[in-house]
């Protein structure tokens, strides 16, 4: 039998994280709740969750610290709960690299359906892991590879500039994270960089010409926020 895929409740709610506990566990889910932000960080270390579902108001360290916490050494999915339903409140989650974001009250079945959704998503797009020495993601048809500059589409190299194909690269190694155009700016050219964001745009405007969509994965706007390597 497959082992049963690890959910990491984290709310100061004791009954709300139980009850959760109990709409995962029915479909055959392990859980684990902790009730506060700095046991939500060591509980994640020692369960080693395949998702997190965080409260965003916690006691001490706030679910936004968390979530900046864990994406710092991980890619597992989050989904933030939060009473909050400003757009201000959401777009702050996802540019932390949250996943998804649900406001509460939450419909129990809705709440299953988007982590199983987003279970499928990320762990579809877990790109080939290549020796450490070689910074390699593939996908399927794309293969792109920072350590010797290349670019295969459909088993054909593509043509781009450096930075084309290191901003390409960035995103295709965070699958489904949303990142603003500030964080691009900043990972790609340098915090050094004079320039402004629209620099981005220009470069994902030339790489989508040169790379169109595909069935299982494309370069998505995220209206309001930035981009992302999107994995269907």
């Amino acid at each position: 039998m497959a082992n049963k895929q690890k959910i990491l409740i984290v709310d100061d709610d004791n009954n709300i994280a139980e009850l959760i506990s109990l709409y995962l566990t029915k479909e055959c889910f392990d859980t684990q709740i902790v009730n506060d932000g700095e046991s939500a960080i060591k509980t994640f270390d020692s369960y080693k969750p395949n998702l997190i579902l965080l409260d965003l108001m916690l006691p001490g360290i706030d679910g936004y610290q968390v979530c900046r916490e864990i994406r710092g050494r991980s890619q597992t999915p989050i989904i933030m709960l939060s009473a909050k339903g400003e757009i201000f409140d959401k777009v702050l989650g996802l540019e932390l690299g949250a996943d998804d974001y649900m406001e509460k009250p939450f419909d129990s079945k809705e709440l299953v359906a988007r982590v199983k959704a987003v279970l499928r998503r990320t762990q579809a797009a877990k790109p080939v892991e290549p020796p450490s020495d070689v910074k390699c993601v593939e996908y399927p048809d794309l293969v792109i590879n920072q350590t010797n500059y290349s670019v295969l589409y459909f088993g054909e190299p593509v043509e781009m500039p450096p930075k084309e194909l290191e901003l390409l690269y960035f995103l295709a190694s965070s699958p489904n994270q949303v990142f603003t155009r500030e964080q691009l700016l900043d990972h790609i050219w340098g915090y050094e960089y004079i320039g402004d964001t629209r620099t981005v745009d220009v470069h994902i405007k030339r790489l989508r010409e040169k790379i169109k969509d595909h069935d299982m994965w494309k370069l998505s706007t995220v209206w309001g926020i930035g981009y992302k390597f999107e994995v269907k």
